[in-house]
């Protein structure tokens, strides 16, 4: 896991992708949303007024995490694939099993160096959801509710269950695809496309659909942010709504995490790695 976590955060890519998470969430969870608020306009239908209430420290749990589900899911996931891909792009991979240790070690040593990074990742967010929540509250003479730390407990793990998924995924694809080009296209066609095709096109027209879109891993994600956001939260971040429980949702993302993480491990061990 040492190893990993060095190549991982000496790799320029982890930062850009890590980076460019937090930096695309605050944009669509609190700028634009505080911009509209100031020019008294109303954003994705909701008035000025819910608009300025939406951005406060109250709402720091769904506002650190309302990207995830989509935007980040998608850095992340292409991380993931670079992560297990680069190996077989490299030619790294024999050389590294020839040293001693066995596959599954090396997989358990890269899948916690993610984690890892993504853990840091999630608190970033949060931290830096915090501090601009809390300069637009004191701006504008808000009031300084703070999630409880209950909340903030409960959310940090959301937000790690759901990067880690992802991460999983990425992992997966890029150990299928031995190579790190195709995974990371299929991934975000898969996040960025046909997920959204199936919820916003196919479900509401057919039953089918309606009834498998509480399969897919971004679907549950979204729902478990929405019901960390509350029953009466104003959900504007594209892909995040309140489809399944929040129970389901963390449940089925715990599933897939093993899920992925399992075929990746079987794939690795029966595989010649050339």
């Amino acid at each position: 896991m040492s190893a990993e976590l060095v190549k991982l955060l000496r790799r320029p890519a982890t930062w850009v992708l890590l980076g460019l998470w937090p930096s695309v969430q605050l944009i669509f969870s609190l700028l634009i949303p505080y911009v509209s608020y100031r020019r008294g306009a109303s954003y994705e239908g909701s008035p000025p007024e819910a608009l300025l209430a939406g951005v406060l420290p109250d709402r720091l749990v769904q506002n650190a995490l309302s990207g995830l589900p989509l935007f980040g899911g998608a850095l992340v996931l292409t991380l993931g694939a670079l992560l297990a891909g680069s190996e077989y792009g490299w030619g790294t991979l024999k050389t590294l099993l020839v040293q001693g240790p066995r596959r599954l070690t090396v997989l358990a040593g890269q899948l916690l160096a993610l984690l890892v990074v993504l853990a840091g990742t999630v608190v970033v967010s949060f931290l830096l959801t915090a501090l601009a929540s809390w300069v637009i509250a004191a701006g504008e003479s808000a009031a300084f509710d703070w999630p409880t730390p209950g909340d903030l407990v409960r959310g940090f793990a959301a937000g790690l269950l759901i990067a880690g998924t992802w991460g999983a995924m990425g992992m997966f694809l890029g150990t299928a695809l031995r190579g790190t080009a195709l995974p990371i296209g299929l991934g975000l066609v898969w996040i960025l496309a046909i997920e959204s095709l199936v919820v916003n096109v196919a479900a509401p027209l057919l039953s089918l659909f309606d009834a498998g879109q509480a399969l897919l891993p971004g679907v549950n994600a979204g729902s478990l942010v929405a019901a960390l956001a509350g029953p009466d939260a104003v959900l504007r971040t594209p892909g995040v709504a309140a489809i399944v429980g929040g129970t389901q949702a963390a449940w089925a993302l715990a599933g897939f995490l093993v899920l992925f993480g399992a075929l990746t491990g079987l794939l690795l061990v029966r595989r010649d790695v050339t």
